[in-house]
């Protein structure tokens, strides 16, 4: 039985690969440089995200989330993207993880798949239940969701921190006892 708390941001996630570091305001413009790519967001509900002013308003919800992480590729120092923790029920031992995006040359790699892994794997000490939202149209990370044994469970509209709300879809994973 699960009784401890969720941290939302633990001082480091880490493994052998990946990094994942308490996002800063002093991570916007390393991080910018990353999100300024419009192919990040093509599948994207949000698909202008790439636009410094669209971006610094994601930032600030990020911030204020108080979940929020910089991806780091462990073996050369870069900066990969980023990803947090958000909507933590804990009478429902339940936490979303999402808002995640990465640079491309990260794409395919593997790399989403050990994030998400180390990710589940400290939230499930203190929950049952993690929960995604994702795009209706962004068939790629539905596609890696699935991968991960995510189960499609509901389509909603979201509304995304001082953005308009979007269809999208909800995905869960539940804890093996």
């Amino acid at each position: 039985m699960n009784t401890s708390l969720l941290n939302l941001q633990p001082e480091i996630l880490e493994d052998d690969l990946t990094k994942l570091i308490p996002l800063q305001e002093n991570h916007f413009e390393e991080l910018y440089k990353v999100a300024s790519d419009p192919l990040i967001w093509e599948q994207h509900p949000n698909k202008n995200r790439y636009e410094r002013d669209v971006f610094r308003n994601f930032f600030e919800g990020a911030m204020e989330s108080k979940g929020a992480f910089l991806i780091m590729d462990k073996s050369t120092g870069e900066i990969a993207g980023s990803t947090r923790f958000y909507e933590y029920e804990p009478e429902n031992k339940s936490v979303f993880i999402g808002y995640t995006f990465y640079g491309r040359k990260f794409w395919g790699t593997g790399f989403n798949a050990q994030v998400k892994k180390m990710m589940l794997d400290y939230a499930f000490k203190s929950v049952d239940k993690v929960q995604f939202h994702i795009g209706a149209e962004n068939y790629r990370s539905q596609k890696a969701i699935e991968k991960l044994g995510a189960v499609k469970t509901e389509e909603i509209e979201v509304a995304y921190y001082n953005e308009p709300s979007r269809h999208n879809f909800v995905y869960e994973i539940k804890k093996q006892e």
